[in-house]
């Protein structure tokens, strides 16, 4: 019996090439790229590591129901057509998010509610006495996305939940700091994979050192995720979750030098505590000082990943200086390196003083920006590659699709997913973070913050849908920075050991 079925892994635009190169990684078939997504096949365990495994997925879909509509009308009609009883239960709770292109589904809000409507009023007529589940705003039991292009409607179950640049491991936060998701794509382009020195000189809250160390070190971006909404399916197989989670044969040590600074203490103090969060402290050495400090590079010469105050939300009293500091370092400390930096402004970027050897077009908060490689080498270019050097010269742009404004290549907020943006800044108390804290639109309902999203380090059980604490087992161990009671085998095999 074939168990293979569609799914739909979602993503930046610009790393779907990336993404698809996970996916086949991790066994998936029919691997096919699309615009901010890449479609693929496999089972009930491809599902699960696309979600545990992949670094540049922002969320995975699972198509279940497609069908054409011309109007709200018949939306509302087709969808009461489903068997919604073979996905939930009427105690269950559910949220809703929406993408529309089609000419008769302009306001996604409205396709929404009326999507909405036609599940409700399903269990309404099958179950009687006024049954009906429960709409969430956030922290919802099971999730739907509908995508309509056109006439075309495609439901889909959401496996995913909260974004999956949401790894788990990030407690405090510099302003504006760059998506995980983001950041591990940039540094899979420049093709790092853990064989040389990593620098970010200007690392903020520590994203590109801390992604780059899990790179390294093998460990998948889901190993401390509190939770997955598959996990509330009904054919969710927990033993399948645990041999994912369990299979650390990918996990290797760090043998090369993984190195941050950043002028600011604060800055460092918080890039510390995510990377004691995220397992991977002893692998990363954090400095405090500006770039025009540095006097040494690591040797040999690796790759260095950057993202600088763009003079937006973070600046320089003199961002001209910052600019034309960056380029000094990178050419007389960081010779031999691949340089990689994320820029808003040509006029900062004229500042370096160094021509680029390639550009992508990359939307980091919101903003339009540039990722443009330097490839530093002593003497001119011609001498470069007479050695054998090799410089791309080209700029990478996507093409501009439906949704987007015109000229401009930067997404229109009325066709884009929220969690599909990269991050946006999101201290506490401005409205960027309470709309995160809201979720996407689309969706119903307001939820009190979880009583085990505590600060500290050592998170607490997960509680179960009553509230309660698991029961434990007398021979498990409980490993506290884990998201969940969940225990890795090796873990217990190791604690067993030392109590011999």
């Amino acid at each position: 019996m074939n168990t293979d079925f569609e799914m739909v892994a979602k993503t930046f635009q610009g790393l779907e090439g990336v993404l698809a190169e996970e996916l086949r990684a991790l066994g998936a078939k029919n691997v096919e790229p699309g615009k901010r997504m890449v479609a693929f096949r496999g089972d009930l365990a491809m599902l699960y590591k696309a979600n545990f495994c992949c670094r540049t997925a922002l969320r995975i879909l699972k198509p279940f129901y497609t069908f054409d509509a011309a109007d709200p009308d018949e939306l509302y009609a087709k969808v009461k057509e489903f068997d919604w009883g073979s996905l939930m239960s009427v105690t269950q709770t559910f949220a809703i998010d929406t993408v529309s292109f089609g000419e008769e589904f302009r306001h996604s809000q409205f396709v929404t509610y009326r999507v909405k409507d036609g599940i409700v009023d399903w269990f309404r007529d099958h179950l009687g006495d006024e049954s009906r589940p429960r709409v969430r705003l956030d922290g919802a039991d099971i999730m739907f996305n509908v995508h309509i292009a056109g006439r075309k409607v495609t439901l889909s179950l959401d496996s995913s939940g909260e974004s999956l640049h949401k790894r788990g491991w990030r407690r405090s936060q510099t302003e504006a700091p760059i998506n995980e998701v983001l950041a591990a794509g940039i540094i899979l382009m420049t093709g790092w994979r853990g064989e040389t020195p990593f620098v970010d000189p200007m690392c903020g809250s520590g994203t590109f050192l801390i992604e780059a160390a899990m790179i390294a070190a093998g460990i998948n971006p889901g190993l401390y995720r509190r939770h997955f909404a598959f996990e509330n399916w009904p054919d969710f197989n927990p033993e399948l979750l645990d041999e994912i989670y369990n299979d650390d044969s990918a996990e290797r040590s760090v043998t090369v030098p993984i190195v941050g600074a950043d002028i600011s203490p604060r800055a460092i103090e918080i890039a510390r505590e995510n990377a004691k969060n995220a397992g991977v402290e002893r692998y990363i050495k954090f400095d405090t000082k500006p770039i025009s400090q540095w006097n040494e590079a690591p040797q040999p010469a690796g790759v260095l990943v950057t993202n600088p105050p763009y003079g937006k939300r973070i600046g320089s009293d003199d961002m001209n200086a910052l600019y034309n500091s960056i380029g000094r370092t990178l050419k007389h400390i960081f010779s031999g390196y691949h340089c990689w930096i994320i820029g808003y402004e040509d006029v900062y970027f004229h500042e370096i003083g160094l021509a680029p050897s390639q550009k992508f077009a990359v939307n980091n908060g919101g903003l339009d920006c540039e990722l443009r490689e330097y490839v530093i080498f002593d003497g001119k270019k011609a001498d470069f590659r007479a050695r054998g050097g090799a410089i791309k010269d080209r700029c990478e742009q996507p093409q501009r699709e439906r949704g987007e404004r015109r000229g401009s290549g930067r997404p229109d907020k009325r066709f884009t997913k929220r969690d599909e943006r990269p991050q946006r800044s999101e201290r506490p108390g401005t409205r960027s973070a309470k709309r995160d804290d809201r979720g996407a639109a689309g969706r119903f309902d307001d939820r009190p913050a979880r009583n085990d999203e505590r600060p500290d380090s050592r998170r607490p059980l997960r509680l179960d849908r009553m509230g309660r604490q698991p029961s434990i087992p007398a021979d498990k161990t409980v490993v506290f920075n884990r998201p969940s009671w969940r225990v890795r085998k090796k873990d217990q095999d190791n604690n067993n050991t030392d109590a011999q």
